[in-house]
């Protein structure tokens, strides 16, 4: 797909918003990474796409999103996140472990 994934992100952590907690991480070109991390329940997140499109993957499952969507992470799960878009922007908030949203699947 990509010979060289890179990792040119521009990131700003999201301040005094009182229980919410994340980051916002543009992605200058496609194939740029947030490279593959991991979670607990304390600080597993969702990713909103803002602009842009993503593929998010780990050994086992891949999932892509577009602009409005987000993807719902779980606690133990590697995952990495590429740009498939120029000027890719998104937010990963820390949420509260329970529930499932993931609105990249189809009902």
């Amino acid at each position: 797909m990509f010979k060289e994934a890179r990792q040119m992100l521009l990131v700003k952590q999201l301040e005094n918003l009182g229980d919410i907690k994340g980051g916002m991480y543009d992605f200058e070109k496609a194939g740029d990474i947030l490279e593959k991390h991991n979670h607990t329940e304390n600080d597993v997140h969702i990713t909103i796409v803002a602009r842009g499109k993503i593929k998010a993957y780990s050994h086992d499952w891949e999932k892509e999103a577009v602009a409005g969507q987000l993807i719902d992470f779980c606690p133990g799960e590697p995952h990495e996140i590429m740009a498939l878009e120029n000027n890719t922007r998104i937010f990963n908030l820390v949420k509260k472990y329970g529930g499932v949203s993931d609105d990249t699947q189809k009902t």
